[in-house]
């Protein structure tokens, strides 16, 4: 069976908070600090008010799917997954409700990104477990920019290979390795290199790690 990629989609394939927060400011007067990765003290209004949680997740809810527009490609990012294409199964795994996925699938579809889309809420373990089994691959590959998913798919997934990936640079330099990841790389060439490397040697992350080559 061929091996198996699954990407999340907002900072590693698209950017999301540059374009989140200058929707904010034109139409919200809300403040968003991109180099602050917690939301919650992130975002605050121009009067200096601070967000509650309803609100923030209500600006999220108009932000996605009516100004998905926005969003721009991360570089290299459609060129690398073009490459591992060749040799792998790719599911894009993204953090948004149902009834984002099909205004997802478009949008991919518009900067050249032409995979299986899966949408999910919470943790990203589960989904990531039973996406593996559903391939039957026998090496997986999970890319994501939040650390607490890379928590639940070693949680719930073990075996597989966990990249972390923070794609805005503006965000990057703020945003610690994810304990729970067995590397951190921001560029999408060199995420390439890694996950090549990773389908190659054909090997689970649970063995590897126990034969100490992670």
């Amino acid at each position: 069976m061929k091996p198996l990629l699954i990407c999340d989609c907002d900072e590693v394939l698209l950017h999301m908070v540059r374009h989140f927060s200058a929707w904010l400011d034109e139409t919200h007067d809300v403040e968003f600090d991109v180099s602050n990765h917690d939301w919650a003290n992130a975002m605050r209004r121009r009067s200096g008010d601070q967000l509650s949680v309803e609100e923030i997740w209500g600006f999220l809810g108009g932000f996605f799917p009516g100004e998905m527009a926005r969003q721009t490609l991360v570089p290299h990012a459609r060129e690398a997954l073009a490459a591992l294409a060749r040799t792998a199964d790719i599911v894009i795994l993204t953090n948004l409700q149902e009834h984002c996925r099909e205004p997802r699938i478009a949008q991919l579809d518009t900067h050249g990104i032409v995979h299986r889309v899966e949408c999910n809420q919470g943790g990203k373990g589960r989904p990531v477990a039973q996406l593996v089994e559903e391939h039957g691959a026998g090496v997986a590959v999970f890319v994501d920019d939040l650390a607490q998913h890379h928590e639940s798919v070693a949680r719930n997934a073990p075996h597989v290979h966990r990249l972390h990936m923070v794609s805005e640079p503006a965000m990057a330099p703020h945003v610690p390795p994810a304990p729970f990841a067995h590397a951190r790389i921001d560029d999408w060439r060199e995420a390439e290199a890694w996950i090549s490397a990773r389908f190659a040697a054909g090997q689970p992350a649970d063995q590897l790690e126990n034969m100490g080559e992670m």
